[in-house]
């Protein structure tokens, strides 16, 4: 079954670049973005979206299917450690960044203006 945008669960999102994003939000598409599972327990009819009338912000189409989809369970495998890797790096990007806001609050207050003032003269 193709990807079902009705669902509250779908999710599409377009960066500047062009590239589009479609998953499902609860990670229970593992042929996204083409393919929902048939008998998905947790398909939600969007409510919001019912008989609205959308303009040009529509959801591009979805890309070609691999030949192989459905039939080669490595697609899904292939998907999963892609995720896996950006979920493995998330906490070492957060312990950066708050690490970083740590050191630009130590450095606020009257250090902070001498610091500042220091490189611009």
């Amino acid at each position: 079954m193709p990807m079902r945008q009705d669902c509250k669960y779908f999710e599409s999102r377009t960066y500047p670049s062009g590239d589009t994003v479609r998953k499902c939000d609860l990670d229970l598409a593992p042929e996204a973005p083409w393919r929902c599972p048939d008998d998905c327990p947790k398909y939600t009819r969007r409510l919001a979206d019912v008989n609205w009338s959308h303009g040009t912000l529509v959801t591009p189409p979805t890309p070609s299917e691999p030949p192989s989809l459905g039939e080669d369970d490595s697609i899904a495998a292939l998907l999963d450690a892609a995720e896996d890797i950006v979920n493995a790096a998330g906490p070492s990007i957060r312990a950066d960044v708050e690490a970083e806001q740590a050191r630009a609050k130590r450095r606020g207050g009257v250090r902070g203006f001498l610091d500042r003032r220091r490189k611009r003269d």
